[in-house]
């Protein structure tokens, strides 16, 4: 994974829809589905890393190949 985003960083990533693309969620790390959270863990790793140069904790593991998530569609 490449440099934390910014919470700026993360808002202005969103699309016309509200949403963010998968690729995007991709680059910074987060699986898909995006787990409940995702956008507050990306900004307390950001903010981490910026407070004491301590490295950023790692991210939460992605579900399992067999996990089933119910979808909604908001449509």
């Amino acid at each position: 994974m490449s440099d934390l985003p910014s919470p700026e960083e993360i808002e202005d990533a969103r699309t016309a829809a509200g949403g963010w693309k998968r690729d995007q969620l991709a680059a910074w790390g987060v699986p898909w589905p995006p787990p409940k959270g995702w956008k507050d863990e990306l900004t307390g790793r950001w903010k981490a890393a910026r407070q004491d140069g301590a490295p950023p904790p790692p991210l939460p593991s992605p579900a399992p190949a067999d996990f089933a998530q119910e979808t909604f569609d908001f449509g």
